[in-house]
């Protein structure tokens, strides 16, 4: 398995797992598991956004263009 298959499958497992620290951190009664389910999912915000320049800066991934103005503004108006 190459560099950039394996940068991609971590990439791809921690956002999964971002989503289950949220849907289970929205649904935990006791505060002291809240608290420490969200730091492990802060934890891993932080390192899923460094390998993320990593990927990026190896070419690994390339990030959607950026909206324009008339799209952003179009995509407003819709969602009021």
């Amino acid at each position: 398995m190459d560099e950039k298959t394996m940068v991609n499958d971590v990439l791809s497992g921690i956002k999964s797992n971002l989503s289950m620290y949220q849907n289970a951190i929205t649904e935990t009664e006791n505060m002291q598991l809240r608290q420490t389910m969200q730091q492990i999912r802060n934890n891993d915000e932080s390192f899923q956004y460094e390998l993320y320049k990593v990927a990026q800066t190896k070419g690994y991934y390339n990030p959607a263009k950026p909206a324009s103005i008339i799209e952003i503004q179009t995509v407003r108006n819709e969602l009021q």
